[in-house]
């Protein structure tokens, strides 16, 4: 069977998303899943999360997306999780230039994957929080998406346009895409904000709102920072333990 991919997407900037992808791909691969994690963010921090040297990089996705190496070649061995990346590093920031006058250029990296699509149960993707050449590529080549939300106004914003977004995707070569889920990060409940926006995030998303919560969690948040997941860093943490709850879920999400 082949994977299921899920692009983690929002577009805003800090909420999350990389720490999920990190975090939810060890919690799975802890649980016997064979993950693959696609870093599409030129910042690296999805590799650098995953113990991965940027610098030693021979062939990332870069490559893959302007054809100088297949997906296969490229994929590394992430030791601190027990998964597999296919990694990036701030040569991918030139792929937007070089894929311009490329013929078909959304559908590198789905074609890429779906080479190697069949030696995972998942691929999580994570994307730029701009909408991008790139962000465009993951889109394209997912089957769903995984939003991950700040309980913030601001954040709200964020994902109405990444509904717009999905939404013209769809319209024009993906009709498959959809959201996955929402799953709610850096949640404070003692925050009246918070709680207000999780109650329209659920009258406007009826059952795609995970019930798992990632708390406010600063070991959680720097652990990728120190080139492991949160399980590697500290497997008691209680951010720790929510994302391998959230791994529960997703195993047992019907849209999954």
């Amino acid at each position: 069977m082949s994977a299921l991919i899920i692009a983690v997407a929002n577009q805003k900037g800090g909420v999350g998303k990389t720490t999920t992808v990190v975090n939810l791909a060890a919690s799975l691969a802890h649980k016997g899943r064979r993950v693959l994690v696609v870093d599409l963010d030129p910042q690296g921090n999805a590799s650098t999360g995953s113990g991965i040297n940027k610098s030693g990089i021979s062939h990332g996705v870069y490559a893959v997306l302007l054809g100088n190496a297949t997906a296969a070649e490229a994929i590394v061995h992430s030791k601190a999780g027990a998964y597999d990346v296919l990694p990036a590093n701030r040569a991918l920031a030139g792929a937007e230039v070089e894929l311009v006058q490329e013929l078909a250029r959304e559908m590198r990296l789905k074609n890429a994957l779906a080479e190697v699509a069949d030696n995972y149960d998942y691929i999580l993707i994570d994307c730029p929080p701009t909408l991008t050449l790139l962000t465009i590529n993951g889109l394209v080549a997912a089957q769903k998406i995984m939003v991950p939300m700040v309980c913030e106004y601001y954040a709200l914003e964020g994902i109405s346009d990444l509904v717009a977004t999905i939404r013209k995707i769809r319209q024009a070569v993906n009709p498959q895409l959809d959201i996955l889920g929402i799953v709610r990060t850096l949640y404070d409940a003692r925050s009246l904000l918070s709680q207000q926006v999780d109650a329209q995030l659920e009258k406007y998303f009826p059952g795609k709102v995970f019930t798992t919560i990632i708390p406010r969690n600063i070991r959680l948040a720097e652990a990728p920072s120190h080139g492991m997941p949160a399980l590697a860093y500290d497997p008691k943490a209680r951010g720790t333990l929510a994302y391998l709850e959230l791994a529960d879920e997703l195993l047992a999400w019907p849209q999954a």
